[in-house]
């Protein structure tokens, strides 16, 4: 498998999952602004979207978006136990956090650091997320990961976001059980190992 990345983006959740399933596969660093691969070729036409992560199959399908990715490889690898069982129950809470972490935290970070959105959207962007960051604080009150006790492809995809708070200068000091959550998953070697490759 391929893993089309770029340092710094949201690609760093399934970097992080498919090292904790033991899976095996290649990074790709893909320059998003110029849509280039490594060798100069248009990363166009690997995934016309022109977005990462793109994680391309060995029977050369390709994935993309993170919630799709991480359940397909947690699918892919059930002794890792990075998921519930399809159909599950606490599947469907799973999809729900994935679903939050998209919607609520991937699509409104980037206002605050990312120079095309207006300077004025930024508190309102930054409100929004402060208000998000109280329900995942009060969730992890009581849960040491999303879905409880064990680590998850929710926790990756949280964590992956959520450090965007160090270049949105936002101290996450008011909400402590979400900045011991993040130190916690940061301490896992697979996430250390997959952001080191990544700052190579």
């Amino acid at each position: 498998m391929k893993l089309y990345y770029c340092p710094g983006s949201c690609s760093l959740c399934p970097d992080i999952v498919l090292r904790e399933a033991g899976a095996a596969f290649d990074l790709v660093k893909v320059n998003l602004q110029e849509k280039k691969l490594p060798d100069g070729s248009d990363y166009l036409a690997v995934n016309p979207k022109g977005q990462v992560p793109a994680l391309v199959l060995d029977d050369g399908e390709m994935l993309t978006e993170n919630a799709a990715i991480v359940q397909y490889v947690a699918d892919q690898h059930p002794q890792a136990d990075l998921a519930p069982a399809a159909g599950s129950a606490a599947r469907y809470r799973l999809l729900e956090w994935l679903s939050f972490i998209g919607s609520e935290l991937h699509k409104t970070f980037p206002a605050l650091f990312i120079p095309r959105y207006p300077p004025e959207y930024k508190p309102l962007a930054r409100q929004t997320l402060e208000r998000k960051f109280v329900t995942l604080d009060q969730h992890l009150a009581n849960n040491p990961y999303l879905m409880g006790e064990k680590f998850s492809v929710a926790d990756a995809y949280c964590f992956s976001i959520m450090i965007w708070h160090k270049r949105s200068d936002i101290d996450l000091a008011p909400w402590p059980n979400l900045k011991s959550y993040l130190e916690r998953i940061a301490a896992r070697p697979k996430v250390r190992e997959a952001l080191n490759a990544e700052a190579a």
